[in-house]
């Protein structure tokens, strides 16, 4: 048997080792003694935590590099973020972790202020040469459709970014007139990936939003630098309450074919104090949070023909009965509005009616019961008490003579409920005790209270 040269042997063992020593080197330099989370677990191997937050890591480096204008919009990651548990963190956790931008979803949402942002398709092609797997995803601009122009160009919607098989989200925000921002309905086209992304675990794109604009702080969460919303817990409820229903151009550019909008000084004059006063009703009842929506007449002209009906000569909006506060008379008074009057009770067919200038606000609450919600109307000289019943409902943002306002998500409903099958053929002869389909007798008050009851100034 041959001899084993010493020195050979030797040799190779301080190659190798000096291989390995390089190799630690490297990979300390590149990971852990940077701050933030150390990649590797326990056991010297990458986990799904690991990979989630290197994934993340390098979507960030990208997003500094092209001045993306984007924060945390991750709603599994941002209810992580109240004091107390970030106190817990501290309590428990000894070294540093993935604690917050990993949250066993194989997801990160980001929004994107695309308003500060000006498009850059580099951005794109780095993205792809860092590994990323991108899906694009594009609609109408919403903001340049109107009754002449039907449809706008295409902008981009979403990006979806996809590495070692997790997603980083990107949903662009949109500036929209009432100062508000937007952001668009995930709608994959037919030749889309369908397998590319969990599309049902997005956070954003089964419907369109609307959301106000947010204060952003920057922040480091698991070592990273990264803007999140100043108001965590106010921006996961307007999330939850974000949908947003477009107005129906289309079919109000038919209709004001059949029947043309008046465009008489009186008629211009209308519109322009039923926006003066929707936006002061709205600046009222925000400040006191309240949420209301356009009932009757003025959420048909919103559906119908995307404007106000002329000949209406009012304002009509709804609230919830649980949402009445008893300071909401003095607050209206207080801004410039008159009591005109007030019918009913708490528990039972509130009605108030204010006056600026020459148009009245109506302010019908709503009572729920069981599968209806109704509201109620009083007839002064009388007594006489009506019910209107109409299918539950939720709510959904829509924007109405540059306001973003609440309307029934269930429109077509709504508006069916009280002005029946043929609500699309303008009726200028109405009769708030017999014309709504939904009207119903509802006994009379008795005389001995219609001086708390009926009130009218």
């Amino acid at each position: 048997m041959p001899r084993v040269n010493r020195t050979v042997v030797l040799s190779l063992l301080i190659a190798c080792s000096s291989v390995f020593l390089l190799f630690q080197l490297y990979y300390y330099r590149k990971y852990v003694s940077k701050p933030g989370p150390h990649i590797l677990s326990q056991t010297g191997h990458l986990t799904t935590t690991d990979v989630q937050w290197l994934t993340v890591k390098k979507f960030l480096a990208l997003a500094q590099r092209f001045r993306l204008p984007l924060f945390l919009a991750d709603t599994a990651a941002l209810k992580l973020l109240s004091q107390d548990a970030l106190r817990q963190r501290d309590r428990l956790v000894r070294e540093p972790h993935c604690s917050f931008l990993c949250t066993g979803r194989p997801i990160t949402s980001f929004a994107l202020h695309a308003n500060l942002w000006k498009y850059d398709p580099g951005f794109l092609l780095a993205a792809e040469q860092k590994g990323f797997q991108l899906l694009t995803l594009t609609g109408k601009d919403p903001r340049l459709a109107s009754l002449d122009t039907l449809s706008g160009e295409e902008i981009p919607l979403h990006f979806l970014l996809r590495l070692h098989d997790y997603i980083i989200q990107v949903v662009f925000l949109y500036e929209r007139s009432g100062n508000y921002m937007w952001f668009g309905a995930l709608r994959l086209r037919a030749d889309a990936d369908r397998s590319f992304a969990p599309f049902r675990q997005l956070d954003y794109g089964r419907h369109s939003g609307a959301l106000d604009r947010q204060e952003l702080v920057l922040t480091a969460l698991d070592g990273l630098d990264v803007r999140v919303p100043q108001n965590v817990s106010r921006f996961l409820y307007e999330l939850r309450h974000a949908r947003f229903l477009e107005c129906r151009y289309h079919d109000a550019r038919n209709f004001l074919q059949l029947y043309p909008e008046d465009s008489s000084p009186q008629s211009l004059d209308f519109r322009r104090k039923v926006k003066t006063l929707l936006h002061r009703v709205a600046q009222i009842l925000t400040k006191l949070d309240i949420p209301f929506w356009l009932s009757s007449g003025t959420c048909l002209g919103w559906f119908r023909q995307c404007s106000v009906i002329s000949y209406s000569r009012d304002v009509d909006i709804g609230i919830f009965i649980v949402d009445f506060r008893s300071d909401i008379i003095a607050a209206f008074r207080d801004a410039g509005l008159s009591l005109k009057h007030k019918f009913g009770k708490v528990e039972d067919s509130l009605e108030l009616s204010f006056l600026s200038e020459d148009v009245k606000l109506d302010i019908f609450f709503f009572y729920e019961n069981g599968d209806i919600v109704w509201n109620g109307g009083t007839q002064a000289k009388s007594g006489r008490k009506f019910k209107y019943v109409f299918p539950r409902f939720s709510l959904c943002w829509a924007e109405l003579l540059e306001l973003k306002v609440r309307v029934p998500c269930e429109t077509l409903d709504y508006v069916t409920a009280n002005y029946g099958a043929t609500w699309s053929i303008p009726v200028r002869s109405w009769d708030w005790k017999s014309s709504p389909s939904n009207v119903q007798e509802n006994g009379v008050w008795p005389p001995s209270e219609w001086a708390e009851l009926i009130q009218v100034y």
